[in-house]
């Protein structure tokens, strides 16, 4: 019981536990994205199993270090740049979430809608099929963030779980948020845009600094606040795959 009385200990707890949350904010808003498609009983749900889904993604991560370290071992070379298994695999999921979002921005300003339409409504499984690929990719980068911070492999676990109980209450807030507000959505794609492009970036060694990625979002999120309190007009009305 040592561990109850080691700073270091909580301060890693701590920071891992803000990490993670920071992290999951986009996992959030591309939840919530993806979970709108669904009919409105199914949402919720949907938004929960995906969470508890990326909660045990990531401690599944956690407890195969040994295969996560390999990862980042060189598997071959193209023009002069390595690639490693965590290259590839943040290559794949960068190119996924800019074509993702490229696509639902697109359906939100021209697609179709229905009412209890099999042809555009999503169905549940191709959803949470969508959110266990995204949890993959920011799971694994996350993991092995937090492998290189701390030894601990019960810390981790910890931060993790304290984190999606965080996501958790806050998803349903988050959701109503970006899914009542047309330019918030909008805006909210477009940041997932900037994830993917960072991600491809990470996958060639060309790291881009998450604060500036983060201070981009939070002062758009800033700006598009202030309009919504200046002008009062009707907002645009988005397009809706499946409405009740």
């Amino acid at each position: 019981m040592d561990w109850l009385f080691n700073p270091e200990i909580w301060i890693a707890l701590i920071t891992l536990t803000i990490l993670e949350i920071v992290l999951g904010v986009d996992n959030i808003i591309f939840i919530s994205i993806l979970s709108a498609k669904l009919p409105a009983r199914q949402q919720r749900p949907a938004r929960r199993l995906g969470l508890a889904l990326a909660m045990f993604v990531r401690i599944g991560l956690l407890l195969s270090i040994s295969w996560i370290i390999r990862l980042t071992e060189p598997l071959f070379a193209v023009a002069g740049h390595d690639f490693s298994g965590r290259d590839l695999t943040l290559l794949v999921g960068g190119l996924f979430l800019l074509a993702k979002s490229t696509y639902e921005i697109h359906d939100c300003l021209e697609g179709d809608e229905g009412h209890r339409s099999a042809q555009v409504t999503a169905s549940f499984a191709s959803v949470l099929l969508q959110i266990l690929a995204l949890d993959v990719v920011f799971s694994l980068d996350s993991v092995i963030t937090a492998v290189g911070m701390v030894e601990q492999v019960g810390v981790m676990v910890a931060a993790i779980v304290i984190a999606v109980g965080v996501m958790l209450l806050s998803a349903e807030a988050i959701s109503a948020f970006v899914n009542e507000r047309p330019t918030v959505k909008i805006l909210a794609l477009s940041f997932l845009l900037l994830v993917g492009f960072s991600l491809v970036a990470e996958a060639f060694h060309q790291e881009v600094p998450k604060g500036y990625l983060y201070f981009a979002m939070a002062f758009s999120v800033f700006v598009e606040l202030v309009n919504q309190r200046v002008r009062r007009q009707a907002p645009v009305r988005l397009k809706k795959a499946y409405t009740d």
